[in-house]
């Protein structure tokens, strides 16, 4: 679908429907106030109402929030896409809002259909956005950097939701390795044999009964006179069977959403080198895939990490944070970074803290944690801050070893996993690391919001705002 920002009067721009959004309260002052009441139109949110005759759907807005406006604006182009439209149009009334409703069209229009057998396509190929009595040049920008982001977040979606027997740690590395040549970044990827002289082996003890070899993506984008340095760390779990401790049948459908946190890192590094940003990005993402056979790793099994540390294997099925223990001392000792963020699908524990939509992050700086919900807020993305503490901390205990890589009560399962990552994170850089749980919010087996079926992107619209108003 083909988006377009015309500067000329909702009236001047040629298309076959018009799409207006109303407050109850603006209902009964419109000019069609008596056809809309006939129609019960009472413009209440997730209300619509196509009027044929006069070519124009009508969609309920709860206020004229940034929120609101993108969840009406996702109903609104689902509703065109099963209709026989070719072309629609709508009018900008405010510019704080502006971004917010272009995103509801784009990401609304997503859908990953590249397994159906016969893809139903939709007649709908246009959507104008009207320009009347604003900055028509300030808004240009707005729109452009909001379709790089939204195109963004939907190249994200479409990473997770491709099926795990073609996207393993191999093609994810082709896949980072085609994303550098065609945006200017540079990657480096390491096979096992370079993980094994990086001494990387609980990363490698998950994978090791996987077909498929390991691979650690180290991709940036490195532009002149950054002003700030910035590494993201993806967890690549490319499918999650749980090893030994193997999940239920029902827990292994979906799992390969578990490679989201490395997919939302490639996507976080397309929209800023599209968006031209003056910040230097490293991506470092674990590509593994945690199977079963005769060589994998075992519950009981001590595993020397990277760093020294030495970790006790109590669940083979915790196996994202192993992953991540020797990325992330990977990640401090290559690159000297003003921010740390990890981003991983881990602990269901998360989804029980805070529900499906939201996004668990973790941390000690106060202030990042503010900073990053406000950008949270200000994309459209929804976060919770779960708060560490040192009795959970003792919860981790290991009579054999340094530390366990599961919790000895079934408790602050999400905060105890983060607890275990910041044991991997090095005193200097303790309020510089964010660690950002996905697993609730990267994946959904029902359309909410902007999001369709499948993978939403999440990280990818709030570290993008993030980055956007770094100073």
């Amino acid at each position: 679908m083909q988006t377009k920002l015309v500067n000329k009067k909702l009236s001047d721009v040629k298309a076959d429907i018009t799409v207006e959004f109303l407050t109850a309260d603006e209902v009964s002052s419109h000019e069609l106030a008596t056809l809309l009441s006939q129609a019960g139109f009472k413009g209440k949110e997730d209300q619509i109402c196509f009027l044929y005759e006069k070519e124009i759907l009508l969609c309920g807005l709860e206020d004229r929030s940034a929120d609101n406006l993108r969840a009406a604006a996702t109903l609104a182009v689902r509703t065109l896409k099963n209709a026989n439209y070719k072309s629609a149009k709508t009018q900008i009334k405010a510019e704080k809002t502006f971004s917010a409703l272009v995103e509801g069209f784009v990401l609304g229009e997503y859908a990953f259909n590249d397994y159906k057998s016969e893809n139903t396509k939709t007649a709908l190929t246009t959507i104008s956005f009207s320009v009347e009595e604003l900055d028509h040049k300030k808004l240009k920008n707005i729109f452009e950097e909001t379709i790089i982001i939204a195109k963004a977040t939907c190249f994200t979606r479409d990473l997770v939701n491709t099926a795990p027997q073609e996207l393993n740690p191999k093609t994810l590395s082709e896949i980072a390795e085609k994303l550098a040549k065609d945006n200017g970044l540079t990657c480096n990827v390491l096979d096992e044999k370079g993980l094994k002289k990086e001494k990387m082996n609980a990363m490698l003890a998950v994978g090791r009964a996987s077909v498929h070899e390991s691979h650690l993506i180290h991709i940036s984008y490195k532009p002149k006179n950054p002003k700030k340095i910035i590494s993201l760390v993806g967890k690549g779990l490319t499918y999650d069977s749980g090893g030994l401790s193997l999940k239920a049948a029902t827990s292994m459908v979906s799992m390969k959403m578990d490679k989201a946190g490395a997919c939302a890192v490639l996507g976080m590094l397309k929209a800023v080198s599209e968006l031209r940003l003056d910040i230097e990005i490293h991506g470092f993402i674990g590509a593994v895939e945690n199977m079963i056979g005769g060589n994998a790793y075992k519950p009981d099994d001590i595993l020397v990490s990277r760093s020294g540390t030495t970790i006790e294997v109590r669940n083979t099925d915790a196996e994202g944070r192993l992953v991540l223990a020797d990325v992330l001392d990977y990640a401090q000792d290559k690159v000297k970074a003003d921010y740390i963020f990890d981003f991983a699908t881990l602990t269901g524990a998360c989804m029980v803290a805070l529900g499906p939509y939201t996004t668990g992050i973790m941390g000690h700086s106060t202030v990042l944690k503010h900073k990053i919900s406000f950008a949270a807020s200000s994309s459209g993305e929804l976060v919770g801050s779960l708060p560490f503490n040192k009795h959970l901390v003792k919860l981790l205990k290991s009579e054999i070893a340094d530390i366990s890589n599961v919790s000895s009560k079934p408790y602050g399962g999400a905060i105890t996993a983060g607890l275990f990552l910041d044991k991997f994170i090095k005193d200097e850089n303790k309020e510089k690391w964010m660690h950002f749980d996905i697993a609730g919010s990267a994946y959904s087996e029902s359309a909410w919001d902007c999001n369709s079926y499948g993978a939403t992107g999440a990280g990818v619209r709030m570290i993008s705002n993030f980055l956007q108003n770094i100073k």
